[in-house]
Order: structure tokens, then C-alpha cells, then sequence
């Protein structure tokens, strides 16, 4: 029996963002095999260095492991979008400053999942919805921190659950930050593929672009 653990962020813990229909780790569960379960233990609001606290409740039976985090690293970032630069460089290095605090915060993270031995997946920060304003301001910021966590999760052989891909319609959304019902079924489909399948070998990483 696998006993899928969610660990992370409002990505997985989306419930208020649902009212009246299902949150995420529900859609996981009902897309298992009977025989599997699902635990949630991802935090609305988490940074990356609370998932190591998340950690902490891991329950004895976990199976596989999938992580979202670094959506609210990069929201505690934001305010660098609106200070005033006297150059495109300064800008490029008030950026990478920031990057740079989020990649010692991942690589600590990453590890400190990794060393649990489990089969584990993480999944990179989604985009704003398509039709939003500043929809291209944004995803460019974002992939300051995507780099990190794809270098991240690619340099240990761990899976990758790029939720860009997966979450990439209007409807996907129940608001800039957070999944809908829509966008969690198929996020729910991604985890059950890849709580379906096995590690990779020789350390090779796996990347998931839709629950297919």
C-alpha cells in the first residue's frame, strides 16, 4: 500500500480557496488505487524552510513524498518588482540576491526530504493565469526561482512535477496564487502518475508535464 504524503504550500492545501468542492489532496486520493492513501501536511502560507517542519509529522508508513514549495519565497520577493533601478544590471542584481536566499533555502530543503530515502517528486512554481495583466512580468520574475529549483531537483535525480505546464488555462485558477478545482484535478492526476510509477534509475530524474 503507498501512502502519498503532501508537503509544502497552498498549492496542495487549497481548501479555502474551494469552497464546495473538492481541495486537492482529495482528488489525489480519489485517483489512487484503492489499496493507496493520501496524507496532507503542507500548510497554507509555507515558505521552503517550513516544509523541514512539515517533515517533522512524517508519518511512519509514508510511501512517496511531493512538495510544493517556494511560491511564498518568491511572493516575499515581490516587492523587488517595484523599486526603482538606474539600470537594467542593477535590477539583474537586486535578482539574483534574491535568488540567491532561495537557493540556500531549497538545497537545505531538497536534502533534508531526500534523506528520508523515498521515492520524491517537487514541483515548480506555477505561472499567474494566462489572461492576467501582469502575467509576463511575473513569469519572468518566477524563473529566477524555477531555475533554482529544476537545477535543484534535477542535480539529486528526483522527479519533477513542472506545474507550468500543467497549470496553464484560466480555469486552472481560483485566483492568481492558489489551484482550482480544475487546476487540482490536474495536479491530482500528475502526483497519482507519479505515485503510479517507480524511482528512476542511476539517479536519472523523471519530469512530469500532465497526468497522462
Amino acid at each position: 500500500m503507498s501512502h502519498v504524503i503532501l508537503l509544502g504550500d497552498s498549492i496542495f492545501d487549497n481548501a479555502a480557496y474551494v469552497p464546495g468542492g473538492p481541495d486537492v489532496v482529495k482528488q489525489v486520493r480519489a485517483k489512487l488505487p484503492f489499496s493507496a492513501k493520501s496524507s496532507l501536511l503542507a500548510i497554507d502560507g509555507a515558505v521552503t524552510r517550513g516544509v523541514l517542519t512539515q517533515l517533522s509529522r512524517l508519518p511512519a508508513d509514508a510511501g512517496h513524498l511531493v512538495v510544493s514549495a517556494g511560491g511564498n519565497d518568491a511572493l516575499g520577493a515581490s516587492h523587488i518588482l517595484g523599486q526603482s533601478v538606474a539600470s537594467v544590471g542593477e535590477a539583474v542584481s537586486m535578482l539574483e540576491a534574491a535568488q540567491s536566499r532561495f537557493a540556500a533555502d531549497y538545497a537545505t530543503m531538497v536534502d533534508a526530504v531526500i534523506a528520508h530515502g523515498l521515492p520524491t517528486a517537487f514541483c515548480t512554481i506555477y505561472d499567474t493565469p494566462p489572461s492576467a495583466p501582469d502575467q509576463r512580468i511575473i513569469r519572468t520574475a518566477l524563473a529566477i526561482f524555477n531555475d533554482v529549483i529544476t537545477r535543484t531537483v534535477f542535480s539529486r535525480g528526483a522527479t519533477l512535477i513542472d506545474l507550468r505546464l500543467i497549470c496553464d488555462r484560466d480555469e486552472d485558477y481560483a485566483n492568481p496564487i492558489e489551484p482550482s478545482v480544475a487546476g487540482g484535478e490536474k495536479i491530482a492526476a500528475a502526483i497519482a502518475r507519479f505515485a503510479a510509477g517507480t524511482s528512476q534509475p542511476n539517479g536519472r530524474s523523471w519530469v512530469i508535464v500532465s497526468g497522462e
